[in-house]
């Protein structure tokens, strides 16, 4: 039960905002699809280790999606915002009940203690 997750070079835990791109082929076509979300999880053995990026969708509805850290589909994933020090579990499945407003809320208190 890890708090952080390192890929190519990149460092990003529980609690960042994440923007993971990921090459999708298509017949003959590739193109790229970007996942933007919260990482509410990170799970797995040293070798397997999978992490699970939640965000919030059209008419508020919460989209999950649980992505194998060695996948030759993952091009690139970019930190949009770290909020590593203020989280202390490995799994934040919390804020699946909560509303935007108070996860911003949470967030914004931990950062403050830190």
């Amino acid at each position: 039960m890890s708090l952080t997750l390192t890929y190519k070079d990149i460092t990003f835990g529980v609690g960042d905002k994440i923007k993971v791109f990921q090459t999708i082929k298509e017949h003959e076509k590739t193109r790229n699809q970007i996942f933007e979300g919260m990482v509410i999880a990170i799970k797995g053995s040293p070798t397997v280790k999978t992490f699970t990026v939640r965000k919030i969708g059209e008419q508020n509805v919460g989209i999950e999606k649980v992505f194998p850290l060695n996948t030759p589909t993952i091009s690139n994933i970019v930190v949009v915002k770290s909020n590593v020090k203020g989280v202390k579990h490995a799994k934040i499945y919390y804020v699946r009940d909560k509303s935007r407003r108070e996860i911003d809320k949470i967030n914004s208190r931990n950062t403050k203690r830190s």
